[in-house]
C-alpha cells in the first residue's frame, strides 16, 4: 500500500499538498454540506457527519451547516446543524436549498448515484445554477461505463464546481482520462477514518478467530462467497466465526424486505456452516463497529463489483490495523496491491477467500506484519488529517478568482 496521491506538476489544487511552505489556515470559514445525513442510514450520511465533526474539532472559528438530501427514506430525528431539507426532483426546493447554502462561505456537495432522487444526480445541476459561493464537489463513484447522460451530468458538475475531490487514485485517473475533467480542478483527499486503538485491539482478540464483514446489505455485496469459503476451512481448529453486521439497505428493504439476508441465512444452513455465521441485522453504530474491529482477525470485502472507486469500509478496516481480504475492485487494488496490508482475491471465488483467510489466521507473523503496516496508513486517513486537507482546499477556493468554465 503506497498511497501518496497522484503525481503532480506543482500547479493547480494538488500543489497545496506538495508545497511545504503552505500553512493550514485558521479555519475562519462557514461550510455548508449538501448530503444525506443522519438519522438516514447510509455510508454517505455517515461520511458527512464525520467530516462535519472533524472540521470543527479544535477549530473554534469554523462552523458547519447541513442541507440534507431526502431520498425517500423517512427521518426519525433532526440533526442539530440541519439548515434545510432538499426533497428529490423539486425545482422550487432546489432554489430554496441554494438560498440556504449561499449563506455559507463554501459548499461541499456530495455526488453519489441513488441519493439525489434521480438516477444520474441531474438535480445537482439545477442547484449549482443558483449557488453564488465556491463549491467543492466530492465524487464518490466514477463509473467506468457510464451512459451518455451520466457522463454528461458528471462532466458538467465538474466543470461548474470550483474544485473536485476524489478519494482514490483510480477515481482521479478515471475523471481525467474518461470524463475529461481538468487536472487543475482535482484534489485527491482520502476517505477519513477514526484513529486506531492498538491496545484495545489486542485486548479484544478472542481464541476463536473472527472474520468481519459490515455495511448495508444488498445483492452484490458477495457475502455468499464468504459463507461458501467457510466450508473450505473445515480443517482449521478452532474454525472461524463469520460476523455479518449491518441492516438491509433501507430503500431495498422498503421494496423487497430482507430477502438478501434470508437468502444468506439459508445458504449457511445448506452449506452446513450456520453455526459459524452470525448476523447483526441493524445499522452498525460507530461504538459497535469499534468493538467489532477490535475483535476481528480479518475483515472480508467479498464484493461482486469491479467498479468501486471508493470504499469507506476498506479505509476504516485498514485504519483500524486489521488485515483485509478483498476482491479486486479498483480501490482495493490500489491499497492492497502490494500485499502488505491484506490479500486480494478474484470475485466469486470462495476457495481463494478461504486460502487468504487461512493464511492470515494460521501463518506465523502474517497478521502481525499486516497490522503493523496498516498502522502507518492510519495516520494518513485519520479524520484530523483529512479535515485539515479540506480546510486547505476551502482556503484555496475562497481566496482565488473562480476558474474559467470554458
Amino acid at each position: 500500500m503506497a498511497w501518496a496521491g497522484p503525481a503532480t506538476s506543482g500547479r493547480g489544487l494538488e500543489s497545496l499538498f506538495t508545497n511545504r511552505s503552505i500553512v493550514e489556515p485558521d479555519g475562519a470559514f462557514s461550510v455548508g454540506i449538501l448530503s444525506t445525513y443522519p438519522s438516514m442510514q447510509c455510508s454517505v450520511a455517515t461520511f458527512a457527519a464525520s467530516l462535519a465533526d472533524a472540521l470543527v474539532a479544535g477549530v473554534p472559528r469554523m462552523s458547519v451547516g447541513v442541507v440534507r438530501l431526502r431520498s425517500g427514506q423517512p427521518s426519525s430525528s433532526e440533526p442539530q446543524n440541519d439548515a434545510h431539507e432538499l426533497p428529490p426532483g423539486v425545482a422550487a426546493e432546489s432554489r430554496e436549498a441554494a438560498r440556504e447554502l449561499n449563506k455559507f462561505d463554501v459548499v461541499v456537495m456530495q455526488h453519489e448515484y441513488g441519493i439525489h432522487g434521480d438516477a444520474d444526480a441531474e438535480q445537482l445541476l439545477d442547484l449549482l445554477d443558483w449557488l453564488r459561493v465556491p463549491v467543492v464537489l466530492v465524487v464518490r463513484t466514477v463509473l467506468s461505463k457510464p451512459t451518455a447522460h451520466q457522463r454528461y451530468v458528471l462532466e458538467m458538475l465538474a466543470l461548474s464546481a470550483d474544485a473536485v475531490v476524489t478519494m482514490s487514485q483510480s477515481g482521479h485517473r478515471a475523471l481525467v482520462d474518461d470524463y475529461r475533467v481538468e487536472p487543475r480542478r482535482l484534489m485527491l483527499i482520502p476517505h477519513g477514518a477514526p484513529a486506531p486503538d492498538a491496545v484495545a485491539r489486542m485486548a479484544g482478540r478472542a481464541r476463536r478467530p473472527m472474520v468481519l464483514t459490515w455495511g448495508l446489505l444488498a445483492p452484490g455485496k458477495g457475502i455468499e462467497w464468504g459463507i461458501d469459503a467457510l466450508t473450505a476451512m473445515s480443517l482449521l481448529r478452532p474454525r472461524p466465526r463469520y460476523v455479518v453486521a449491518g441492516g438491509t439497505h433501507p430503500e431495498l428493504s422498503a421494496e423487497e424486505g430482507d430477502g438478501y439476508r434470508e437468502f444468506l441465512a439459508q445458504r449457511a444452513i445448506d452449506k452446513g456452516v450456520a453455526h459459524l455465521v452470525e448476523f447483526e441485522p441493524t445499522f452498525v453504530r460507530p461504538e459497535r463497529l469499534r468493538q467489532l474491529l477490535r475483535e476481528a482477525d480479518a475483515v472480508l470485502l467479498p464484493y461482486d463489483s469491479h467498479e468501486q472507486a471508493t470504499s469507506g469500509v476498506l479505509i476504516e478496516a485498514l485504519a483500524a490495523m486489521v488485515p483485509v481480504v478483498s476482491t479486486r475492485f479498483p480501490h482495493a487494488v490500489e491499497l492492497l496491491g502490494d500485499g502488505q496490508g491484506g490479500i486480494l482475491v478474484p470475485q466469486e471465488d470462495p476457495a481463494a477467500i478461504a486460502a487468504a483467510l487461512t493464511r492470515i489466521i494460521v501463518e506465523p507473523g502474517v497478521a502481525a506484519a499486516m497490522s503493523a503496516h496498516n498502522a502507518t496508513f492510519a495516520t494518513v486517513v485519520s479524520w484530523p488529517t483529512v479535515a485539515g486537507k479540506y480546510r486547505l482546499l476551502f482556503d484555496a477556493v475562497t481566496r482565488r478568482p473562480p476558474a474559467p468554465s470554458g
